[in-house]
């Protein structure tokens, strides 16, 4: 699996290691920044790794900030992003069970790696559920027209 995975400076400790983390687990990861913990603005970063995952250059997403919300909602301006802010494995797996998410976001702040790494798991190993839930996704994504 073709993994992009980026952060901003609050987030660049556990991007670091989940990446190193996702690379040990098999999968191919392109990591877009940044390459230190200065400061930078994590919208920056988001429209990176979410126009990866749009134009097919990457399978799914992985975006770090202090809470993961700003990732989330600066990702979820590009034209077939369905990304989310999970904090425990369970959301993971709803969000791609439910929702088929391509893009999961991730709190270095309030979340320890550790859950994080749980969290990363559970993405990666739910599928879409289909179904009952097709319907719904469609409607998401016809709200960007």
């Amino acid at each position: 699996m073709k993994i992009s995975i980026a952060s901003d400076h609050a987030g660049f400790e556990q991007k670091q290691e989940l990446r190193d983390y996702l690379k040990n687990a098999g999968h191919e990861v392109v990591d877009r920044g940044p390459d230190s913990d200065d400061r930078v603005d994590y919208p920056d970063f988001a429209a990176l790794v979410a126009h990866d995952v749009a134009d097919g250059a990457a399978d799914y997403g992985v975006l770090v900030c202090g809470t993961g919300i700003g990732m989330a909602v600066a990702a979820n301006k590009i034209h077939g992003i369905r990304a989310v802010n999970c904090i425990t494995p369970q959301f993971a797996e709803l969000a791609r069970e439910h929702n088929n998410a391509n893009v999961v976001t991730l709190s270095g702040r309030f979340v320890e790696l550790q859950e994080n790494k749980r969290i990363l798991d559970a993405f990666l190993s739910t599928d879409f559920g289909g179904g009952r839930h097709e319907g719904r996704v469609a409607k998401i994504m016809a709200l960007e027209n």
